[in-house]
């Protein structure tokens, strides 16, 4: 299965799914610091960071209302 493919499954995801293979992808990403050199690591952030800033600006994704990203962490953080 490619990049492609793996990124439009999980996009499939309900947010709740979404959030929770995040949280899985950037603990491995902390496991490999042993063979990642933070310069690597934080390359990896920004390469993140412009692919998120890509799909925003091209419309590919839209923003939540901060009170509903705040309302819904606070409902995780309360289930644990």
């Amino acid at each position: 299965m490619s990049l492609k493919e793996v990124e439009a499954a999980a996009l499939k995801l309900d947010i709740k799914e979404r959030a929770e293979l995040a949280s899985v992808l950037l603990e491995s990403l902390d496991e490999d610091e042993e063979t990642l050199s933070k310069e690597e690591i934080e390359g990896l952030w920004a390469d993140e960071a412009q692919r998120r800033a890509d799909e925003w600006d091209g419309g590919k994704i839209v923003g939540l209302p901060g009170e509903q990203v705040l309302r819904e962490a606070r409902e995780r953080l309360k289930r644990r």
